[in-house]
């Protein structure tokens, strides 16, 4: 039986960690370094760091992060935001990122996986997707440019699309349930993970461990992505391992 994987994600803007409600207003939450040295500590399978700052859409906020983090942090670290060409994604690959994220850019030109995954392999790209249901057709629509800009592309199209370029992994997230810790939209997850031939990351809406358990037994996701749980409380993955195990769920031992 395949692994489950836990996976802290840090938001960053000016390199601070923050924590977004929604994709919109926004806290800070603190240092991004001494947060990964933690997430090392207590059994976290991989990180994913996303830059969302608005004003600075480039890779060099991550590459100041990545060689701060690397002395602390010795778990598979994946990076995003602001990855516009193979250049910027060989930059931080190059300099000790095991993943690139990509989103916006993969609209405007698919071919970027490819690229990529040519060069890197295809466990090196993970494409990321930002979903919002429209509350009036109630139909899922995909989201760039950190939730501000509606896509025409249709979901289970995108996540072909994407496979069919080298994507290793999918990376899915709610916009809706992004910061609200009311649970995952299992819906949406399930959906792309049917319609998905390599393994697929669950984001946006955790608040306990019972979200996780959910999460993973409904929508059989490959991974699920977690913030505010653990920000805020006293929660780790190491706790929530121990919880989910007794429900079946398999993780790594380390």
């Amino acid at each position: 039986m395949l692994k489950k994987r836990i996976i802290p994600v840090q938001l960053l803007i000016n390199n601070r960690l923050v924590k977004t409600i929604q994709f919109d207003q926004y806290r800070d939450v603190g240092n991004p370094v001494s947060s990964s040295k933690i997430y090392n500590d207590s059994d976290a399978d991989e990180l994913v760091f996303l830059n969302i700052n608005r004003d600075n859409r480039s890779v060099e906020p991550l590459l100041f992060l990545i060689e701060k983090v690397s002395e602390v942090c010795f778990m598979p670290l994946s990076l995003g935001g602001g990855i516009k060409s193979l250049d910027d994604a060989a930059k931080l690959i190059n300099n000790g990122a095991d993943k690139v994220v990509i989103n916006s850019a993969v609209y405007r030109d698919p071919t970027l996986i490819r690229r990529i995954a040519d060069i890197f392999g295809n466990q090196a790209v993970v494409v990321s997707i930002d979903v919002r249901r429209n509350p009036e057709s109630d139909c899922y629509q995909l989201y760039s440019d950190c939730g501000r800009r509606l896509e025409e592309a249709e979901l289970e199209e995108h996540v072909e699309v994407c496979v069919e370029q080298g994507a290793g992994e999918i990376l899915v997230n709610s916009i809706d349930a992004d910061g609200t810790m009311q649970g995952y939209d299992t819906d949406l997850i399930q959906r792309v993970t049917e319609c998905s031939s390599v393994p697929v990351i669950g984001c946006g809406g955790a608040g306990t461990f019972n979200h996780m358990k959910d999460a993973f037994l409904k929508a059989h996701v490959s991974a699920l992505a977690c913030g505010s749980l653990f920000n805020f409380g006293d929660n780790n993955p190491i706790r929530a391992k121990a919880f989910l195990s007794n429900y079946g769920i398999p993780f790594k031992v380390i």
